[in-house]
């Protein structure tokens, strides 16, 4: 990923190997409700909704490449965050929704606001903790523009940062939820296509694995 005039790349061994950790079950249901509500923002912004200023510090001039689940996975994996941080970041993003409602999350700012809102949670729940340079490197951004981000952040949301226990757990519940809700749904939609013929799965390189960070081109 790269803003406007600052272009920042991975490039594969500039960081420290990773074992490849199992992708915790929160991680899986948080990309699936982010991936529809980022679908459903950018919709609503091809059919001439006006987007808010308050998360422009966060748009990039395009959508980056990789997707969602791939982006989160990839912090989870190179920053050994605890799955709670996901929880958290959130938590956070859905706070700046509710305060700043002409402002959609869409695919333009979806993963600097990811990676900076873990990090900062990362600070508040883990004991231990990479710095902000190694999230940029990992986030594929550069370390001045996620100190700006970081910042932005922090003021967007007056820097309310802590997360009751109760909210927690809130949030754990509608998640949960919304993960039997698409089980469900995708029970159904296998019943209606279970008469038909599969189709070829391809997989392009940048699902691969690999033992460091692939390159971050936006």
């Amino acid at each position: 990923m790269s803003s406007g005039g600052d272009n920042h790349h991975l490039h594969n061994g500039d960081e420290p190997k990773r074992d490849e950790p199992t992708t915790p079950r929160v991680l899986t249901i948080l990309s699936c409700v982010l991936e529809k509500l980022v679908a459903r923002n950018d919709q609503l912004v091809l059919g001439s909704a006006q987007l808010g200023k308050s998360l422009s510090a966060f748009h990039g001039v395009r959508a980056p490449s990789i997707t969602i689940p791939n982006y989160m996975e990839r912090i989870y994996k190179y920053t050994n965050c605890s799955p709670s941080c996901f929880v958290v970041g959130y938590v956070y993003i859905d706070r700046l929704v509710h305060k700043y409602p002409d402002s959609l999350v869409v695919s333009l700012n979806v993963h600097r606001l990811l990676v900076t809102s873990v990090m900062v949670a990362s600070k508040i729940l883990d004991d231990v903790h990479y710095n902000n340079a190694f999230y940029a490197r990992v986030g594929g951004v550069s370390n001045t523009e996620l100190n700006k981000l970081e910042i932005e952040l922090l003021f967007l949301l007056d820097f309310g940062v802590t997360v009751s226990s109760r909210v927690f757990e809130s949030y754990c519940q509608h998640l949960e939820n919304e993960m039997l809700w698409n089980d469900a749904t995708r029970v159904i939609e296998r019943l209606a296509i279970s008469n038909s013929v599969d189709d070829v799965t391809e997989i392009s390189v940048e699902d691969t694995q690999t033992s460091s960070p692939p390159q971050i081109v936006d």
